[in-house]
């Protein structure tokens, strides 16, 4: 079959199969996992970075915007939008800026999700109004969720549709030059960009191992103790770090990740003067 007709990467047959992979234990024996397709299709995610060269069939976009868009808002205010870009030029020179990732060249679609606030400042002047709430900070937080909600929504679609995708983040190494790339507006910024096409079958990926379930699930009131065992975090230390060297990947462990990532500005990659690049992007960040 062509790659515009099958995934690489076919569900596995239930929810007990689903959760071994993610957390590499039994599921909780009671009560006992409702079987659900859309949470199968969830739980299968992984992120794919070898894309085939198959063109994405007509209409999968639009159907994920339309999912993107049935997901919750904030007061209704929808302070997001996406640019597909399929150019390829366009592509390679957005991979240059985001950290030279080559596959966002190679997949045939690349996706710009971006937090907006333009079109709402439009709205005020349409109408002869000032609008001080948009320059609030909980107006932005609200456009960086909605953002958020809506390209899950849209990854959840690709997935179901046998595509593979996998976020962005460096798209906010360097905003400002995403921004000129991409036209943006004053108070509109990429948050991420998302890759979207059919998996390279000669590069399949696995799903990857996740904290346990109650390092983060927490009954009535947070659980320091439990959110922080040592044990727990030992044990997915090791877990993950098997899983990694299994994929080919380097052995690296969830804490040393974090320790890696965080434990120095500069692994940031320029992100670190976010809040600089977005006064300069129009965001004001505080009280009108």
């Amino acid at each position: 079959m062509s790659d515009s007709l099958v995934s690489s990467f076919p569900a596995l047959s239930s929810m007990t199969a689903l959760w071994r992979a993610r957390y590499g234990t039994q599921p909780p024996a009671a009560p006992a996992l409702p079987e659900s397709p859309v949470a199968r299709g969830l739980m299968t995610h992984r992120s794919v970075r070898g894309f085939s060269a198959s063109a994405l069939p007509d209409g999968v976009l639009e159907a994920a915007v339309a999912a993107a868009q049935s997901a919750s808002t904030s007061s209704n205010l929808q302070g997001w939008s996406v640019i597909a870009v399929r150019d390829a030029d366009r592509r390679a020179r957005l991979a240059k800026i985001a950290g030279d990732q080559d596959f966002i060249a190679q997949a045939p679609l690349f996706l710009a999700w971006v937090a907006d606030l333009s079109r709402l400042d439009h709205v005020g002047q349409a109408h002869g109004r000032d609008l001080p709430g948009v320059d609030c900070l909980d107006t932005f937080l609200a456009a960086v969720m909605d953002t958020a909600f809506a390209a899950q929504n849209a990854a959840a679609a690709f997935e179901s549709y046998g595509l593979g995708i996998v976020y962005v983040g460096a798209v906010r190494n360097r905003p400002e030059a995403i921004a000129a790339e991409l036209g943006l507006p004053a108070r509109t910024v990429a948050l991420f960009g998302m890759s979207v096409g059919y998996p390279d079958r000669q590069r399949p990926t696995a799903i990857k191992p996740r904290l346990p379930q109650h390092a983060v699930l927490h009954a009535e009131r947070y659980d320091s103790a439990a959110a922080n065992d040592p044990a727990v975090i030992a044990a997915y230390d090791e877990r993950l770090r098997a899983a990694r060297t299994a994929q080919g990947s380097p052995g690296r462990s969830w804490s040393e990740s974090v320790l890696a990532r965080l434990g120095d500005v500069s692994a940031l990659h320029g992100r670190e003067r976010l809040p600089e690049a977005l006064r300069g992007l129009g965001f004001v960040l505080g009280q009108a």
